[in-house]
């Protein structure tokens, strides 16, 4: 038996929406769009889609295709070296309920619909080891890897891990989403960006995954 605990990451394990909308404003005052700002509601509103989503959403002043893609891709790649610079809000207790949760017997990971490089440069802000069995996130996956959605990365992640049992952790309804269409069972991270629309397991704080984890997968 292996058992995974899968994490999306904005509203979930840290807010980032204030720098990330400062970097990505510098990007289109040097595009030319000066009388434009990223806002961290903006931010905020479009957390958990995935990229070109956001860009459709957020830079309507600019033209569909290239235009459009440049903009996005200058903002993507500027706004992981400034997190790498700059980090996040972490949430209280994020890496030391991973560890108690590793001691627990379960096995950490972490999926968005976020960029390429967006995930490291989290974990390299706070200096979180991952990538193997014994650090204390084992495996991540993004829509930016490989541009497939989140249902279908959580799949991914599982069975490329060879988990037995496993949830998802998320703060908003398409997180919820996913995860159901992926088969698994989900917990609402309650005090993040988003309500959902049925009965699902919570947690009002992170720490308190290490009392529902073992309620939902065993």
């Amino acid at each position: 038996m292996k058992k995974g605990v899968i994490f999306d990451m904005d509203g979930t394990v840290w807010d980032s929406s204030e720098n990330v909308a400062r970097s990505w404003t510098v990007k289109v005052h040097e595009a030319g769009f000066t009388d434009k700002t990223v806002t961290r509601e903006d931010i905020q509103r479009n957390m958990g889609k995935p990229m070109d989503a956001i860009a459709d959403n957020l830079f309507t002043y600019t033209e569909k295709g290239p235009e459009r893609d440049a903009l996005r891709f200058a903002c993507e790649n500027y706004e992981n070296e400034y997190l790498r610079q700059n980090g996040g809000i972490l949430y209280d207790g994020v890496v030391e309920t991973w560890g108690k949760l590793k001691e627990m017997g379960y096995h950490v990971y972490i999926v968005s619909n976020c960029q390429a490089g967006y995930i490291e440069a989290f974990l390299g802000y706070f200096g979180i080891a991952y990538g193997t069995p014994d650090d204390l996130v084992e495996d991540i996956e993004c829509y930016g890897n490989n541009f497939l959605q989140k249902d279908e990365n959580i799949k991914l992640l599982a069975e490329r891990n060879g988990l037995t049992d496993a949830c998802y952790v998320g703060d908003i309804q398409s997180d919820y989403d996913a995860t159901s269409k992926a088969g698994l069972p989900f917990i609402h991270a309650k005090y993040g960006f988003g309500t959902i629309n049925t009965e699902v397991p919570v947690i009002n704080s992170f720490d308190e995954l290490t009392k529902v984890v073992p309620e939902v997968i065993g």
